[in-house]
């Protein structure tokens, strides 16, 4: 069941268009000291990285650990510090699998839920390139609600936003680069596929980064972003909460619900019946969630 989520996740990014290809490269600084690294493999993640010379921080690390070395490679263009920190945005593989080829002391921040998460998947044989022991004693720092770290002269803020994406997201804001590192909490111009969290948490999040003085959104796949795409993705999951809920407060079907779903507005968002990345199975996993407070 497990192995089948993860491939089902891993096949939803790669059948995705590469449509946002990095013209010279897939490293883009977008801010002082701030680079976006956007994967040339459609099955793993994004990253983010801030030079200092106390160490690289960097955000998601990719699938395996040859994506960790392409990143890697990628980073050494810039600096020679070591990886000291590695944030986990949540447990998918693709954003975790990377870990060791980065730095093998880096000091790997998450929350207590997606290190619960990674050693589960150890200890049943799960894809994400861990082992046991890795897992225990790299993952030497959990996030439960905010965290504040000092690298140089730049400020990074961690947090966990509640359960929105997966239970167990982390955001990362740079607040001198005004830019953050969502992880799949939102991904460039496309529908996405909903783990086991909360939409309506998830809306509340997304609004709380848009209070914020970002100009640049690093997605867990695809494109950096700027502010307006980070927002048109927020009014989508907005729009389809009060279309579901208010069809479920009216005692509809799963079916009368996806059937008299209107969401025209959104159809420039990619989509992708065959692996849950639409309209449909996004109110799905809503309407699943709504069932389940019942």
């Amino acid at each position: 069941m497990l192995r089948t989520r993860y491939k089902m996740i891993a096949l939803v990014v790669l059948s995705f268009a590469r449509v946002n290809a990095v013209a010279d490269g897939p490293v883009q600084q977008i801010g002082p000291d701030l680079y976006a690294y956007i994967s040339t493999n459609d099955s793993s993640a994004n990253a983010t990285f801030l030079v200092s010379d106390r160490g690289v921080l960097v955000v998601d690390s990719g699938l395996n650990d040859e994506e960790g070395r392409k990143l890697l490679n990628e980073i050494r263009k810039i600096s020679s510090q070591p990886v000291r920190w590695i944030v986990n945005t949540h447990y998918h593989p693709d954003h975790r699998g990377g870990n060791s080829a980065l730095g093998q002391d880096a000091v790997i921040i998450s929350t207590s839920f997606t290190r619960e998460q990674v050693l589960r998947d150890a200890k049943s044989g799960g894809p994400g390139q861990y082992a046991i022991n890795e897992a225990l004693d790299n993952q030497a720092a959990s996030v439960n609600k905010d965290l504040v770290l000092y690298l140089g002269s730049h400020e990074v803020r961690i947090y966990h936003p509640g359960p929105a994406h997966t239970r167990g997201d982390l955001v990362v804001y740079f607040p001198d680069q005004h830019a953050v590192s969502t992880g799949d909490l939102f991904l460039n111009n496309s529908c996405p596929f909903m783990d086991d969290g909360d939409l309506e948490n998830w809306v509340s999040a997304l609004d709380h980064l848009l209070v914020l003085p970002v100009e640049h959104v690093v997605p867990g796949h695809f494109a950096v972003a700027k502010r307006n795409d980070l927002q048109h993705f927020r009014d989508y999951l907005a729009a389809l909460r009060d279309q579901v809920a208010g069809m479920v407060r009216q005692g509809k079907t799963l079916e009368q619900v996806k059937k008299n779903l209107d969401l025209r507005e959104y159809n420039d968002l990619r989509q992708f019946p065959q692996y849950e990345a639409t309209f449909g199975d996004n109110a799905a996993a809503y309407y699943r969630q709504l069932q389940a407070r019942r």
